[in-house]
């Protein structure tokens, strides 16, 4: 109840958790994929429409575009063109908190105990952080299952569903998310009642407001550019075989990294809790455990869905089980200074400026080791012919930068190219058998590679190739005229 000593103990360590998120959720804006999303942005405000085919690539321009993420591209334009990088940063460490705060806000224990777990989930999600439309996904199932949750003693606020379901299609594909919870909601207080746990008369109600919610939310898909195709979208994405061969945060998690290992402890902590645990789990927790287990293992980008199902159940049961075994069943009263808490508060809130500020002084440096900036730079004062087949974590980056003067082979939009498209430049990249072939069929005339690649070692011996940059990182293939090509003399290679 607010104003009470557990509300406010509750959100005092909710301000401190958040700022503190603040500063740990901050990154780099260097997503592979924000670059074209900055140009789509630009490109709308700009045209005054939403794309419907593709302007940015020459193996797909003028074809079909579901342009599924255009809000978030106009905000992250919007904020681009008001504060450069920094205002992007900060954005994105304050939408991730959020959602992470919410989390801490469904954790029904002691807040030191909810807190404590919060990060813990927060650190197992870090693969996923950054300035990304995925993070709106992350904040709005966040905020979705927040008001699932009050809803069983509060029924109106599922009302707020589909205001927010409105919002959440037209930021971004994860949209389809918001009615597969709803479901798997339902499918659990259904198993409640098969099992007995749970009478039909007290189920019912339940299960009716949130099929009608359902019902709604799949009903108002229609209301974005795109209309009815975004039915389809999600399914589509979910289907692509070269996606999850080809894409790194489609791939399940390799246990072998680190990177993961926090991942991993929370599985195992789930599970040891669940298995001496003494009460019985609710159908519709362990429904929610199933599917947020499932989709986790099943690629890494779902490890943030993962931590928002599975950490209010694992520190409820850790703490009960502390606490009965200690004896701690009242919260700890703990005597400080007046002066404590807002000192607290004002050094966790410099730290977050700190930190943003460490970043947006670091993020041209950041983007120079891991995009082309000089070959961008080259080709934005030596103009190629039009058409560049650059690498695929690239394309995005060289849109940003060259477009219109040049179009790209891929990008980042996987959705809009389609398997085999994928698989042939994977093949060329890899010079597999018939790497010539994407090359020669598509009439590339400009290759932006790493400078390392195989691509990159083949094409240096190409008498039809010559580089005309080169740094440590990146390097510019052009294709030699073919009056030029000499047996005696194949290329004159010239190093900038």
């Amino acid at each position: 109840m607010i104003g009470t000593p557990d509300f406010t103990r509750k959100w005092l360590f909710g301000s401190i958790l958040f700022l503190g998120l603040l500063a740990m959720t901050a990154r780099h804006a260097v997503d592979p994929d924000l670059w074209w999303h900055l140009r789509t942005g630009q490109w709308i405000l700009d045209t005054g429409h939403i794309p419907r085919v593709d302007p940015f690539s020459f193996t797909r321009g003028g074809g079909p575009w579901i342009s599924h993420e255009w809000l978030s591209e106009v905000i992250f334009y919007s904020l681009w063109t008001l504060g450069g990088f920094p205002a992007l940063i900060v954005f994105s460490s304050i939408v991730t908190s959020f959602g992470f705060l919410l989390l801490y806000a469904r954790c029904a224990v002691r807040p030191p105990w909810a807190a404590v777990a919060t990060v813990l989930g927060a650190i197992a999600a870090a693969p996923c952080w950054g300035t990304r439309p995925q993070m709106f996904t992350f904040v709005l199932a966040s905020l979705l299952l927040w008001l699932v949750q009050l809803s069983e003693t509060r029924p109106r606020f599922l009302i707020w569903i589909p205001f927010l379901f409105i919002l959440w299609l037209n930021l971004h594909a994860g949209f389809a998310l918001g009615p597969a919870l709803l479901l798997v909601y339902v499918a659990g207080v259904v198993a409640e009642v098969a099992v007995g746990t749970t009478a039909w008369t007290d189920a019912r109600p339940i299960v009716a407001r949130t099929l009608g919610i359902f019902a709604i939310c799949v009903a108002l898909v229609p209301l974005n550019p795109n209309g009815v195709q975004l039915y389809r979208y999600p399914f589509d994405t979910l289907r692509s075989t070269a996606m999850r061969s080809f894409i790194g945060e489609w791939f399940s998690p390799d246990f072998h990294r680190p990177l993961y290992f926090p991942f991993l402890l929370i599985l195992l902590l789930l599970l040891a809790a669940l298995a001496r645990g003494r009460a019985p789990v609710k159908g519709r927790t362990l429904a929610f455990l199933l599917f947020g287990c499932f989709a986790g293992l099943d690629a890494v980008r779902h490890i943030p869905i993962f931590v928002l199902l599975a950490i209010p159940v694992l520190v409820e049961r850790l703490a009960g089980r502390a606490s009965a075994q200690t004896g701690l069943s009242r919260p700890l009263r703990v005597r400080s200074s007046p002066i404590f808490v807002p000192v607290v508060l004002g050094l966790l809130g410099l730290f977050a400026v700190v930190r943003w500020t460490s970043l947006a002084r670091s993020q041209a440096a950041q983007e120079a080791s891991e995009f082309p900036m000089g070959a961008a730079a080259f080709l934005q004062g030596h103009p190629q012919p039009p058409r560049v087949f650059a690498y695929y974590d690239w394309g995005g980056y060289l849109i940003w930068k060259v477009y219109p003067q040049s179009r790209v082979f891929v990008d980042g939009r996987a959705d809009l190219y389609g398997d085999k498209l994928l698989k042939d430049f994977q093949k060329t990249m890899q010079l597999h058998s018939g790497w010539q072939n994407a090359i020669r069929d598509w009439d590339v005339e400009t290759v932006v590679i790493p400078t390392n690649s195989p691509l990159a070692q083949a094409l240096n011996l190409a008498p039809d190739w010559s580089d005309c940059y080169r740094d440590s990182r990146s390097v510019v293939f052009r294709r030699v005229p073919r009056a030029s090509v000499s047996p005696t003399n194949p290329t004159s290679q010239s190093t900038q």
